[in-house]
């Protein structure tokens, strides 16, 4: 199993950023489409897949269940890969920095081979893919901060 870890400051506080990070269609990376999967109030059991585009143009359909929510302090996700099956959890905290009050945000990505090929691929692809999902989550964390930032506007 591989971890990846981002860390980082969101200039609104915990309960501002859950909304936006539950707000599925506003939160849709780069702009893509977020198709709900699943009706009702978000939380566990909620389904959605959401389109992003791929550094060599194309672009990946990703499918994510909600396994834990706990708002505005945890949402814990569930996303099935080719091979590997990811468990992504966001962890917020309010705190003050320089008099304002901020969320600090934890986005971990556990991916655990869900076949004999998924180990093979870690094994070979494991750096380079911890990396790019690093990237992802740097942006994704962005995007949120950016639409925290419009909201407050």
């Amino acid at each position: 199993m591989s971890t990846v870890a981002v860390r980082g400051l969101v200039g609104a506080s915990a309960a501002d950023l859950w909304r936006v990070l539950v707000d599925l269609p506003r939160r849709a990376p780069d702009g893509g489409p977020v198709e709900l999967l699943t009706a009702g109030e978000f939380g566990p059991g909620t389904a959605w897949r959401e389109t992003r585009r791929r550094p060599d143009g194309g672009t990946l359909a990703e499918e994510f269940v909600v396994l834990a929510a706990e708002p505005p302090r945890r949402l814990v996700l569930g996303s099935p890969g080719e091979g590997v099956d990811y468990r992504i959890t966001w962890a917020l905290r309010d705190v003050r920095r320089r008099r304002r009050r901020c969320a600090a945000v934890t986005v971990t990505v556990r991916a655990q081979p869900a076949a004999t090929s998924g180990r093979a691929v870690a094994l070979l692809l494991g750096g380079l893919a911890a990396r790019a999902t690093e990237k992802v989550l740097r942006q994704d964390l962005a995007t949120l901060a950016a639409a925290c930032q419009a909201e407050a506007a």
